[in-house]
């Protein structure tokens, strides 16, 4: 017997027991329980407990939650393309980037346009699938036979990933029925999980949507979001333009040594685009002087402000920048989560009736005294120095709810510009395996909390969750109020990425209870060739994170 402990229960159960089983014996609401952490690794369901899980702590992963839905969204996509590749054989399946409550995909045909009619028949293969309940099956195959059958079942990009072993390894993949594919994480057993989808037709594609509360099988309706899906549209034509959609179009640059062109043509591309949006900054200043910047963690705000303000000055303007991070209540009035922790995120942790009345002085001409956070006192002090614009003159304020109009009450909407800035990455591993935007995030914020907050990988990982939540409630709710969107990504930036956080990854031990984040990171790394950083130029938004910028 396998002695084990979940939810601080102990339960002993016979070697070879598939964790499903275990489940389903020792917990009552399993219907949700998509796979498992067991001592800090992601295992699929069909894992059998063996003399190594003698004292292991198993935690099951709900669908709602963020790892457990990563499970079951892939396996919807291991889904999706088994069935497209049924009924579509000579046509490309694309999944491409979150979008709204979901991820966008596109399937392009020989012959005709993609239309909702074809999105119909997927759906009802789909659900054909998942009634017969086929079991989702890794396998560990040579890369000589996988390339194969990649070959045979069109996916090239695949098969150029699969360059990077030898031909007599053995790599995972997975198979439904006669199909074979490997998405970057753990699937469900089996098709019969997946009963909970819909698909939305979004020209010229389609959005697969998904439970993501841990309480509900409510599939979220769709909400439009044309002006996110534009920036996304305008990075996947630059990489068109420059030939790299995919990681080994990003290595094949690098080993040829075309790389600095790269960085030439994508940081031209970001100083361009900022000088458009100070162009119509400039050319609406008399009725909009108030410029709210905002964005998710590690977006690069702080980089944008600094670089926006210099294209203002080339207009001939001369911006001025508050911080919300000076407005904070005093720490003891900060208000509390679910948790009972000090949630530092929320709007109310900033004294908006102080912020507004400054805001409404400044617009009037009137004199402001700024005050400044003492984040060692945890208080908001007088920091003597006074603040008057002219008439003509744009005040920049950065903080994450600049698109919340109750941040800003007091400003009628007509009479503010914003910003939204994030890092909305294009960049794929293949045609069915996408760089998360939130990973760029991640791996950003994992660096520069490393070499300027003093933080470790851990510390990085164990906030994150946190950070996230923080988001999804005060930010991604309002992205669609924007003005105009900056996608700070850079199309080379996982391979300069890769040098600085690859040796803060392997100093994670495998007990850490982060160890399972640290080897997917580890795994997107792993397919990308090192690029050097000598030509990212100071002013990059790169440069914020990985040091050397020439605003710190």
């Amino acid at each position: 017997m396998i002695s084990i402990n979940i939810a601080g229960k102990s339960f002993s159960f016979k070697k070879g027991t598939a964790l499903k089983e275990v489940f389903q014996s020792a917990l009552t609401d399993n219907c949700r329980i998509v796979a498992a952490i067991v001592d800090s690794c992601i295992k699929n369901l069909n894992h059998e407990l063996d003399s190594s899980n003698e004292g292991s702590e198993i935690s099951p992963l709900n669908r709602g939650e963020e790892l457990g839905n990563r499970v079951y969204r892939r396996s919807l996509f291991m889904l999706l393309a088994r069935a497209v590749d049924e009924l579509y054989p000579e046509g490309m399946l694309k999944i491409a980037h979150s979008l709204s409550n979901g991820v966008y995909c596109e399937l392009i045909k020989n012959n005709s346009s993609f239309n909702q009619h074809d999105l119909k028949k997927i759906k009802i293969k789909m659900n054909e699938l998942v009634d017969k309940d086929i079991p989702l099956e890794k396998k560990r195959l040579k890369v000589k036979d996988l390339k194969d059958i990649y070959r045979r079942e069109a996916l090239p990009i695949k098969v150029g990933l699969l360059e990077r072993f030898d031909d007599d390894s053995e790599v995972s993949t997975y198979r439904l029925g006669d199909y074979y594919n490997y998405f970057y994480y753990p699937l469900v057993p089996s098709t019969g999980y997946l009963k909970k989808f819909e698909l939305q037709y979004c020209m010229p594609g389609f959005v697969v949507l998904f439970p993501q509360s841990q309480d509900s099988d409510e599939v979220p309706d769709f909400v439009d979001q044309p002006k996110l899906a534009n920036v996304f549209q305008e990075y996947e034509r630059l990489g068109e333009i420059l030939d790299v959609g995919y990681v080994n179009d990003l290595n094949c640059r690098i080993t040829n040594g075309r790389h600095d062109e790269l960085v030439r043509i994508s940081e031209a591309l970001h100083e361009r685009k900022i000088a458009a949006i100070a162009d119509e900054i400039y050319d609406k200043i008399e009725k909009r002087k108030i410029i709210l910047i905002a964005g998710p963690s590690s977006s690069g705000k702080t980089t944008f402000t600094h670089r926006l303000a210099t294209q203002l000055k080339v207009d001939g303007l001369n911006p001025v920048t508050i911080s919300t991070d000076d407005y904070f209540v005093d720490r003891e009035n900060t208000p509390r989560d679910e948790e009972g922790n000090p949630d530092f995120e929320a709007l109310e942790a900033i004294k908006l009736d102080l912020f507004n009345e400054h805001l409404r002085k400044l617009i009037q001409g009137e004199e402001i005294e700024l005050p400044e956070f003492n984040f060692n006192t945890g208080r908001r002090e007088k920091s003597g120095q006074t603040l008057k614009i002219r008439e003509e003159q744009p005040v920049l304020i950065e903080g994450i709810h600049g698109l919340n109009e109750e941040l800003t009450p007091v400003i009628p909407q007509n009479q503010k510009f914003k910003i939204y800035v994030s890092a909305l990455t294009q960049l794929n591993l293949d045609q069915h395996n996408r760089i998360p935007t939130s990973d760029t995030r991640l791996m950003r914020r994992i660096i520069r909390d490393y070499k300027y907050r003093g933080h470790d990988v851990e510390r990085t990982l164990e906030l994150w969750p946190n950070v996230r939540r923080g988001e999804e409630r005060n930010i991604f709710p309002y992205q669609e109020n924007a003005d105009v969107t900056f996608n700070s990504a850079l199309i080379y930036e996982p391979a300069v990425i890769k040098k600085y956080l690859l040796p803060l990854l392997k100093r994670v031990e495998e007990e850490s209870p982060h160890y399972h984040e640290v080897k997917r990171l580890q795994e997107i790394l792993f397919y990308l060739e090192p690029m050097p950083d000598l030509a990212v130029p100071q002013i990059s938004i790169l440069r914020e994170f990985i040091g050397g910028s020439a605003f710190r």
